[in-house]
């Protein structure tokens, strides 16, 4: 599981990739972190939060420990969290505790050598969003992406799943996005949805979407990468 929380990535990996983790930093030097903590030995402190921070054997305490240090300490410079946790299930079951869990989905739409993007509210994203009553998140991703963009498209595999927080009328909300690669049916009627805040959309290619994503959330990039060949 990974996820966004002001859009810095936190993963919650288990004892399977512990071991990867581990020959890792023993090739590397410990190259690939700034920081490693065993949270049996030591609590996380402010002063830990920053780089890359590597936490060994991770409790549910050491989750709630981390989402506290992230609401009050100052954080700028931690780049990301990975969680080696000794029970994954019950890490994520305390993280997803801490927040009310919004459903949604959305696709990326491959068209020959290009994807389309959208520019909204001054950065470039996906087509997403939230589910409604008792809809499947296939059925929400190809209604969302339509509504969105105008097009009429083609579900093909599943690409990944993201979540990520945000505060809403005094809420904390953890949003599960599952994302959809996409082909298009119909494009005859491809707009920008302007009461969404939609500007405009954009088919790029692999050179013109990392300089737009470079404008974009962390959860959009991941997406992306996680696409694969396109």
């Amino acid at each position: 599981m990974i996820v966004f929380i002001d859009d810095r990535p936190i993963r919650l990996v288990g004892a399977k990739a512990a071991s990867q983790i581990l020959d890792s930093t023993q090739h590397q030097s410990f190259t690939d972190y700034d920081q490693i903590i065993d949270a049996r030995l030591e609590i996380l402190k402010d002063e830990s939060l920053h780089g890359h921070l590597l936490v060994m054997n991770a409790t549910p305490a050491t989750i709630d420990r981390l989402l506290s240090l992230l609401q009050k300490a100052k954080t700028n410079g931690l780049l990301s969290v990975t969680l080696v946790c000794a029970d994954k299930s019950a890490c994520e079951d305390e993280l997803k505790s801490h927040f009310k869990v919004v459903k949604a989905a959305g696709g990326v739409i491959v068209n020959d050598i290009k994807i389309l993007l959208m520019f909204r509210r001054g950065v470039w994203d996906l087509p997403k969003g939230k589910l409604d009553d008792g809809e499947s998140s296939r059925e929400g991703a190809a209604r969302e992406v339509e509504e969105e963009t105008g097009i009429k498209v083609a579900l093909g595999e599943r690409i990944c799943t993201t979540w990520h927080t945000y505060s809403l009328n005094g809420s904390r909300i953890l949003k599960r996005t599952k994302w959809y690669r996409m082909s298009v049916v119909d494009d005859r009627r491809m707009a920008p949805q302007a009461d969404e805040d939609i500007e405009k959309l954009a088919w790029m290619d692999r050179r013109q979407v990392q300089l737009a994503l470079t404008n974009s959330f962390s959860s959009i990039r991941y997406v992306i990468e996680s696409l694969g060949t396109w």
